[in-house]
């Protein structure tokens, strides 16, 4: 019989397994029976533990809105993507669809849409991942961003889909089995030998390397291009007090990341201050960008245009003062638009005092007594101007990643131009596919790189299909 291992027992390995076994019936015309054998090796206890852990639980397992060029070596992508869609099969026997609810659209600017797709939902669209799915029996929902949950709001839910299907796959699960190596065949019509950490070995005719973030240049066959692999999409450490002064407090805003006078990226979203720097999906999405020596800009008030921000200031103070009856000091202007730690923390930056009068809202109100003088011009106060700048983009020099511990992804891995991007085989070692975060793949959050996982999953397991049983499928 025919052998396909496939090493690693998260969210591409599981696809591949599934895509692999299901493929090679296919291609045999067995019934009921798998003409191929598959065996997915995970070196813990279980399968599928880094799908349970995404999203906070939730499993954010896919994206509305794919885009290539999200992606690193997203041309590499882009040609998967579209050998993907260009062999996705006809639908089988399709599932009662469903109504969609909700307004899709405003979902995407932070409402949430229910979706209850079916096979029979998109036969032919959206892609070829989604249609995995609900041909799986999951159903989801689209939040805020084009981000895609299963209804459930659990990761079980998704689990449970991709296992009821590798039982009806036939596939074996072998846990506590890590793989150490893999050796390639020695001569011609040879097999691949796995070699396994309890000194075991195994054959196979066909191998899947799906193992993520945890590939190492010594579990391949000598010579393989190989990226060095770095954590990422993660949070930020940075050299400065002001994050330790504000640990553990959540602000909505933006950020920005510098890199001397240029503007490399901004992200808005929530952002998360920790003692070592700053946390959140806008710190995660920049860190794939920031190199040591960058600086991170803070918005926190992302509404405002920078230019704006000094009349937004002193009209607030004006009206303030009004209202108090005294000249509004500067922590009269930021109480309730800024938690007050926040306000501290710019206040010191900006060298301006709390208890101040705002300078041209001092003058407005003795203007306004007087009645014989126009308000002064907000550019004429220092203090306004300083206030501004420093809500407008707090400034922290970015020196790493803040927690190796937290980051979703690594960066690097098998260098894509070895690998033919329909299969997701090795050029150089026919019969090796590199699945997910094994290849030098990675994206920002937001679903993306668990739709690469799948993807690349469903490809490789079809190409070792395709290998075992030496046939074009």
């Amino acid at each position: 019989m025919k052998t396909i291992a496939i090493i690693g027992g998260g969210a591409a390995g599981l696809t591949a397994a599934i895509a692999a076994a299901e493929a090679a019936r296919e291609a045999t015309g067995a019934q009921g029976a798998a003409p191929v054998s598959v065996t997915v090796y995970e070196a813990s206890d279980r399968v599928g533990r880094s799908i349970l852990a995404t999203g906070n639980g939730r499993c954010n397992f896919s994206n509305a809105v794919i885009e290539p060029a999200l992606y690193r070596n997203g041309a590499y992508v882009a040609a998967a993507l579209e050998a993907l869609e260009a062999q996705r099969p006809s639908p089988g026997t399709a599932l009662e669809a469903l109504p969609a609810t909700g307004d899709c659209e405003d979902a995407r600017l932070g409402g949430v849409c229910e979706v209850l797709p079916s096979a029979a939902a998109f036969p032919g669209g959206p892609n070829a991942v989604l249609a995995f799915f609900a041909e799986s029996g999951l159903v989801w929902r689209e939040e805020g961003e084009g981000r895609l949950y299963p209804l459930a709001n659990k990761a079980t839910s998704v689990l449970d889909c991709l296992r009821a299907r590798l039982e009806a796959a036939g596939v074996c699960l072998a846990c506590d089995s890590a793989v150490d190596a893999v050796e390639a065949p020695g001569e011609r019509c040879a097999r691949f030998t796995l070699r396994l950490a309890d000194g075991r070995f195994e054959r196979a005719d066909a191998v899947v390397v799906a193992v993520g973030g945890r590939v190492v240049p010594r579990l391949l066959p000598v010579g393989l291009p190989f990226v060095k692999t770095a954590p990422t999409l993660g949070p930020l450490a940075v050299k400065s007090p002001y994050p330790r002064q504000l640990d553990n407090i959540r602000v909505r805003g933006a950020l920005e990341l510098w890199r001397g006078t240029s503007l490399v990226a901004r992200e808005r979203g929530e952002v998360m201050f920790r003692k070592y720097g700053v946390s959140g999906i806008a710190a995660f999405n920049l860190s794939r960008l920031a190199q040591p020596g960058d600086e991170l800009a803070i918005d926190f008030l992302p509404a405002v245009d920078a230019s704006e921000a000094p009349a937004f200031l002193e009209k607030r103070a004006r009206a303030l003062s009004a209202v108090l009856d005294h000249p509004a000091t500067w922590d009269d202007v930021l109480r309730g638009m800024v938690l007050a730690p926040v306000a501290e923390v710019l206040l010191k930056a900006a060298l301006v005092r709390g208890e101040s009068a705002v300078g041209a809202a001092a003058l407005s109100v003795a203007a306004k007594a007087s009645e014989n003088e126009e308000a002064p011009s907000p550019s004429a106060s220092y203090d306004v101007a300083a206030v501004a700048t420093v809500l407008k983009g707090l400034r922290l020099p970015v020196t790493g990643i803040g927690d190796e511990r937290q980051c979703q992804v690594h960066r690097g891995g098998v260098a894509v131009e070895a690998l033919d991007a329909a299969t997701g085989q090795v050029r150089a070692v026919p019969g090796l596919f590199v699945a997910g975060e094994a290849a030098d793949v990675d994206a920002p959050c937001g679903g993306f790189n668990l739709h690469w996982a799948w993807a690349s999953g469903l490809l490789a397991g079809r190409g070792a299909a395709a290998a075992a049983i030496g046939a074009h499928l």
